[in-house]
């Protein structure tokens, strides 16, 4: 009798059969199972369930489309257009200030009509598809929630309440193409701490001070407040508080179930309704580094806003183009310098200290090519590789092809976000799964701005295949890559972009 084959080494202590094994959006709920304590995870059997091509996805209507509307003060564009970047502009007057904000954080920049996917805001979002939507509400008691509508420059809902005074932020999941699957929630998790980086960057140029709120075991209960049904396609929400604490009046509602017909949401739904804290308000703070370098490209802050983007392409095709460029010292240093500064509160910053950054790098004064950690007060060499730009593109998803573009063994840096679950779930528990998400949004939002500021383009990502990314950045084989940000030299794509600003 033959003995049987020795069953194959496994590579990573979560593992796909076949193709997929280097997935890394399939991989995603097998990497939470195991952070939870599974040894050996299995796939959910809906992992390879046929799902609509992301092509073909129709967005929900927005919520209160057909509301009451009031349309936001303009000029805001004027306003950061006389702010020099980087100083921060000293206290002032002005009128709006909070609306000044969020049009600062959510305003739309431009269209650009050689691109797939449209309208541009200040911040990056997969497929231009902006699933966290901002609800405001007033001071009193009680007050409505209405609806931040960025392309209108409008809140709409009925009105009521007094001044603004709060604001929700939550993420509707059915926005994202069902084919993603579980990593819709993660989508919505890091598209949360992007906004809320937005979001503070808007309240340091206006003079607003805020208060973050993480949403507690009783969190479920705002949606219902919202006025979203149904519930289950959205995520906890957070608050933030400007001003005296609005007075909350206590209701009670039942959880929603999610909709069964839907494996992956209802399971990415189970597992957002975990991340609740027990902590307090907390001040937003600071969201732009000190000490910036003045900009060699970017004069003020409007130019900064309107240069942020993800790469582009001519004629309608997808990815991005990029090209060789050597860059100052200063490009990189400044990256750091936004990397560092940490999320508001200690839950996010907990968990933003279980998160390493690793840059490969490449033509870039002061440094040497190849890997790099992020330290405090700099970054570490941890291994020269002047070949590792080129083996990270052999290893990205979306290669060049017919339509679709790709320049990473060009791009001067690439920067991988990495936590091993296990650690993150022993400091945090449950929560500290998206409060790691939050805390990477909102890094990957200051390297984007970073970005713009040294005349370059950031694209966030998770297309890398993740084992042998790993090899490549020498990350250990329970560390998980929670998101990449390509930042790259753009070249000219010749098309026309549409100035949006108001």
């Amino acid at each position: 009798m033959t003995a049987p084959a020795p069953a194959p080494a496994r590579r990573s202590p979560v593992e796909l059969p076949g193709p997929e094994g280097d997935n890394s959006i399939a991989r995603e709920p097998l990497w939470y199972a195991y952070g939870a304590g599974a040894d050996r995870p299995e796939p959910p059997p809906w992992t390879w369930t046929p799902e609509p091509p992301p092509d073909t996805h129709v967005a929900p209507e927005p919520p209160r489309a057909s509301a009451p509307r009031e349309t936001l003060p303009l000029g805001t564009v004027d306003l950061l257009e006389a702010m020099p970047y980087p100083a921060l502009p000293p206290p002032r007057d002005v009128p709006d200030r909070l609306a000044r904000a969020l049009i600062t954080a959510f305003g739309p920049q431009r269209r650009e009509p050689e691109n797939p996917y449209n309208d541009h805001r200040p911040y990056a979002s997969p497929r231009c598809l902006f699933p966290v939507h901002a609800f405001v509400a007033g001071g009193s008691g009680g007050a409505p929630w209405r609806v931040l509508d960025p392309g209108r420059y409008a809140l709409t809902g009925e009105p009521g309440g007094g001044a603004p005074r709060r604001i929700a932020l939550t993420g509707r999941y059915t926005s994202i193409p069902a084919a993603y699957k579980w990593f819709r929630g993660s989508l919505v998790a890091l598209e949360l701490g992007i906004v809320l980086r937005a979001l503070g960057v808007g309240f340091e140029l206006f003079d607003v001070p805020a208060r973050l709120s993480l949403p507690g075991p009783d969190g479920h209960e705002l949606l219902g407040d919202l006025g979203l049904d149904p519930a289950w396609e959205w995520s906890l929400p957070l608050t933030l508080d400007v001003g005296d604490p609005a007075p909350v009046l206590p209701v009670r509602r039942r959880a929603a179930v999610p909709d069964l017909r839907d494996p992956s949401l209802a399971d990415l739904v189970r597992v957002n309704r975990q991340q609740t804290y027990d902590s307090s308000p907390v001040p937003v703070g600071r969201a732009i580094p000190r000490d910036l370098p003045v900009s060699r490209t970017v004069p003020n802050w409007a130019e900064l806003l309107w240069q942020r983007h993800s790469g582009r392409m001519p004629r309608a095709l997808h990815g991005m183009s990029g090209r060789r460029a050597r860059l100052p010292a200063e490009a990189f240093d400044s990256a750091l310098r936004w990397l560092a500064v940490p999320p508001p509160g200690p839950d996010l910053a907990a968990a933003f200290d279980a998160v390493n950054v690793t840059a490969v790098v490449q033509g870039v004064d002061g440094h040497e090519d190849g890997v790099h950690r992020a330290v405090p007060g700099g970054a570490r060499l941890l291994r020269a590789d002047p070949e590792a730009p080129a083996r990270l593109e052999e290893h990205y998803g979306y290669g060049v092809s017919p339509v679709n573009g790709c320049r990473i063994r060009h791009a001067p840096m690439t920067v991988f976000f990495s936590v091993r679950p296990r650690d993150l779930f022993a400091r945090s528990g449950p929560a500290g799964w998206g409060a790691a998400q939050h805390a990477v949004g909102w890094a990957a939002h200051g390297l984007c701005l970073s970005a713009a500021a040294s005349g370059l383009f950031a694209r966030p990502v998770r297309a890398f295949k993740e084992i042998p990314t790993q090899r490549v950045l020498g990350l250990d084989p329970d560390e998980t890559i929670v998101l990449s940000v390509v930042v790259g030299a753009p070249q000219d794509s010749g098309g026309a972009l549409l100035d949006l600003r108001l």
